[in-house]
């Protein structure tokens, strides 16, 4: 394990057992360098990664704090995307705009130092407009055959579904204004409402992909149908 995971891990493991709760102060960087003798970038990248999982709040200056929960609820299955569309618009189609393999840093912290992943990013498209943007990466070394997928019959999501079951799945759903480049590739102005929608799925522990949508605040709705718990 690297310094930068075992801060993190060390830090989850306080949130997760209360020791530190909401709204605590979590030690400054530097205190955290001295504490680990590491370099303050190591630091960074750990306190980052804690960030981007909702799990801490980076404020300038003032430092960083466990972060209040936010409201969620429950997403029970892993939507397809290409079929709501279709069944709203008539058609559908995923426009993939380019794609890299490497052995890249992943900002995000789902994958380990040194996996080899495949970053696609793409439109959703409908019948006569763009739908969504995606960002994905995939774990090539867990997924060998989405090296050299074309996803021109079907997109990523629709690919890794009936390619590679999984066993764990996350979603997250926030409210975001459309950045510059989103805005171009929606055909929106700039900052205008959207959904991102983030999920990321396992398969026996191994983390097989992460991916960001942003769709058009008024283009996207997530329905699930429940019933009420037995007592």
């Amino acid at each position: 394990m690297t310094i930068a995971a075992r801060i993190r891990s060390d830090i989850e493991a306080r949130i997760a057992s209360g020791a530190w709760p909401p709204g605590h102060h979590i030690p400054f960087e530097h205190e955290l360098v001295i504490e680990y003798g590491c370099a303050r970038a190591t630091v960074g990248k750990a306190l980052t990664a804690l960030a981007r999982a909702g799990l801490i709040e980076r404020r300038r200056k003032a430092g960083s704090f466990v972060a209040y929960p936010h409201v969620q609820s429950a997403v029970l299955a892993i939507p397809d995307i290409g079929a709501a569309i279709a069944a709203r618009t008539g058609s559908y189609r995923f426009d993939m705009l380019d794609s890299e393999v490497g052995y890249r840093l992943d900002s995000n912290g789902t994958f380990r130092s040194g996996t080899c992943l495949r970053q696609i990013n793409g439109i959703h498209q409908g019948a006569t407009e763009p739908f969504a943007v995606e960002t994905r990466l995939i774990n090539i070394d867990a997924v060998p055959d989405a090296r050299d997928a074309d996803f021109v019959d079907q997109s990523p999501g629709a690919w890794l579904v009936n390619s590679v079951p999984w066993s764990e799945a996350r979603h997250r759903i926030s409210a975001v204004g459309a950045n510059t480049e989103a805005a171009a590739r929606l055909g929106v102005p700039r900052h205008t409402p959207c959904l991102m929608l983030e999920r990321w799925t396992w398969r026996s522990g191994v983390p097989i992909t992460y991916v960001s949508q942003i769709f058009r605040g008024d283009r996207f709705d997530l329905v699930a149908t429940f019933t009420p718990e037995a007592r």
